[in-house]
This record gives C-alpha cells, sequence and structure tokens, in this order.
C-alpha cells in the first residue's frame, strides 16, 4: 500500500495552511521593518521578489515563476495603501474615534443600509438572473441594462434616482399610514417603535433614497454572480429532473437551486461590498440622513453613510482625522466581510 499522502489530505490542507500563515507572517514583518525604517518601497520590491522566489522553489517553472511574479506586483499595488493607511494612524486617535458616538451611528448606517440593498439586490435580481441564463429574445437589451450601472458615473446615479423617486417621481403615490399596533414595520425605514407613523414616500435625505442608490450601483453584482451560478449548472441534471417527474419548481428547488447557491452567495457578498463602498450615489442622495441609534431603543440622530462621513472628516478635520475613520470602516469591512464568506459556505472554501 503506498504511504504517499494524496493532494487535498488533511496533512496536505495543514501543510499549506502552514505554509501561506508563515508566508504572511513574513510579509508583515518585512513591511513593518521598510516602514519603520522609511523605506515602504523597499518592502515592495520584496514582496514581489520573494514571490518569485517561492513559485521557483514550489517548481512551477518559468511560465509559473513570470505569472506569480507579475501577478505579486498587482497585489502590491492592491495591498501596500492599505498597509500605509493601517500603519500610519495614531493609535491614541484610533481609539478616540472608536468611542467617538458619531462614529458609531455612521458605522451602523455603513452596515445596516448596505444590508438592505444586498437583500433587496439579491430578492429581486435571482429570478432576473434565471431568466437571463436560461436565454430569450432580445437578451442583449437586458443584458446592457443591467450592466449599466457599473459604467454610469457615480454622481450621475445618484441625479437619476432623484429624478425617478424623488418629488413627483413615479412612487409618489406610496403614502403609507401605520397606527401603532404595526408600528414595528416602521423598522426598515428607521422610523421610532410604538408611536405610528405616517409615511411619504422621499429619497431626498432618507434611508429610503440611501438604499435606492446603494441598490442602483450594486444590483448588476447580485445579478451576474448569480446567473454565473445559474449557468454553472448541469442542464442534463436538469433535464433528468424532468423526465422524473419533477415540474419546474420543484426541479429549481431540488436540483438548481442547490447547485448554484455559490454564486447566488457571492452576488450577495459582492452587492453588499460595493454597497458599503458606495460614495457619489450616496452623497447626492442622501448625505445626511436620521436614524435611530442604538437601533430600536435609541433616540434619533442625523449620521452619514461612512465614506461620506470620511469625506466630511477629511475637509473639516482633516488627513489624521479622517484616516482614523478609515481604518475603523476598514478594519469593520474585512471583518463583516471574512464572517460572511466563511459562513456562507458549509466547507470553509471560497468560490
Amino acid at each position: 500500500m503506498s504511504t504517499e499522502t494524496t493532494r487535498g489530505s488533511p496533512a496536505v490542507a495543514l501543510g499549506t495552511g502552514t505554509t501561506v500563515l508563515a508566508f504572511v507572517t513574513v510579509q508583515l514583518l518585512a513591511f513593518a521593518f521598510a516602514f519603520g525604517v522609511d523605506r515602504p518601497g523597499a518592502y515592495a520590491l520584496f514582496a514581489v521578489v520573494s514571490t518569485g522566489a517561492v513559485a521557483h522553489y514550489r517548481d512551477r517553472g518559468a511560465f509559473g515563476v513570470a505569472a506569480a511574479t507579475l501577478g505579486s506586483v498587482l497585489l502590491v499595488l492592491l495591498a501596500l495603501p492599505l498597509l500605509m493607511l493601517v500603519a500610519s494612524q495614531d493609535p491614541g486617535l484610533v481609539v478616540e474615534k472608536a468611542t467617538d458616538p458619531a462614529v458609531h451611528r455612521a458605522l451602523y448606517v455603513s452596515v445596516y443600509a448596505p444590508m438592505l440593498a444586498a437583500l433587496l439586490s439579491v430578492a429581486l435580481g435571482v429570478p432576473l438572473a434565471l431568466v437571463l441564463a436560461r436565454g430569450f429574445h432580445g437578451q442583449a437589451l437586458v443584458e446592457t441594462l443591467v450592466d449599466l450601472p457599473l459604467v454610469v458615473p457615480h454622481s450621475v446615479a445618484g441625479l437619476a434616482v432623484l429624478f425617478a423617486y424623488s418629488g413627483d417621481g413615479a412612487f409618489d403615490w406610496l403614502a403609507v399610514s401605520i397606527p401603532g399596533e404595526f408600528a414595528a414595520f416602521g423598522l426598515l425605514f428607521d422610523v421610532p417603535l410604538f408611536d405610528g407613523f405616517h409615511y411619504d414616500f422621499s429619497v431626498l435625505g432618507t434611508m429610503t433614497g440611501m438604499v435606492l442608490a446603494m441598490t442602483f450601483v450594486s444590483a448588476p453584482f447580485a445579478v451576474n454572480a448569480a446567473r454565473e451560478g445559474f449557468e454553472a449548472v448541469d442542464s442534463r441534471l436538469q433535464y433528468a429532473a424532468r423526465t422524473l417527474g419533477a415540474n419546474r419548481w420543484e426541479t429549481f428547488r431540488r436540483v438548481t437551486a442547490p447547485l448554484s447557491v455559490r454564486g447566488v452567495l457571492t452576488g450577495g457578498v459582492l452587492a453588499w461590498a460595493r454597497a458599503v463602498s458606495e460614495f457619489g450615489a450616496v452623497a447626492i442622495v442622501a448625505y445626511n440622513v436620521d436614524v435611530v441609534y442604538p437601533p430600536l431603543f435609541g433616540e434619533r440622530a442625523e449620521t452619514q453613510h461612512a465614506p461620506v462621513f470620511i469625506f466630511r472628516e477629511y475637509t473639516t478635520g482633516g488627513l489624521d482625522e479622517s484616516g482614523a475613520v478609515a481604518t475603523l470602516l476598514l478594519a469593520l469591512s474585512v471583518a463583516i466581510f471574512l464572517v460572511v464568506r466563511s459562513l456562507a459556505y458549509d466547507d470553509g472554501g471560497w468560490p
């Protein structure tokens, strides 16, 4: 019997994980040293050379070494600004901002509103993605419309949302009066509980407008990722289910949906991440919003979406103030991103 450890076994996985951890640790230590001697550019060179060396050590061949080296250049271009941002902060100022209620409200809005936008994008985008995956006449026009928000300037997106939904827009007829016993429905619009309220559909300076603006720019990610998930499902499996007596709904529920769930989850995560980073459209539609914080039982207070809040801090307090808040937003976003993606995939893998 062969004693050779097979690829994908726990031993190999452990060894690979240990190697990756060691490599990342070396990179962080190298950056810390280069930053400490005020030579961050030297770290960029070290990162590229060390990546090529690892590829050579793992016997990837000349092509593999070249690919890893060139790819590491892009990774450095992405990672170095973030490392410099975090390393340049005054820890005392970061702690001060972390205890500031105004920062708490901004971070809360930057999780809550993007979550609503992502849920809306997935709920409405998945059916559209399924239709696109199956194909129909005029599909190119619909695909263009879905992808258009990706190329529309963000300020134009904000103006488009205002023209469509504010004032005498498309949904000005949506006015709802909710008595106190049903006031829990007001949670979606951040209104106090137990008092009842009269809701007029308004987007300028409201949470509704912020969510609509975020949905406008993030929906393409949800639709396209879900569509790729549906297209990856082997059509022969769906055909087999139909021949065994399953109707369309049963085939979707038992075959298509389970096999494409990764695409849907990935689309939701990407839509959330895109909404978190949105600035231009939100700044035009809902620069300031009123929120109930802490949720449910707090008081109403004015705040901004975190990217807008950071911009305001930059214009009023300078680079240090805005950098401290940006570091907190970065840490929160990375933490939520990793937790969501880790919990979303049963095998702990990444799509």
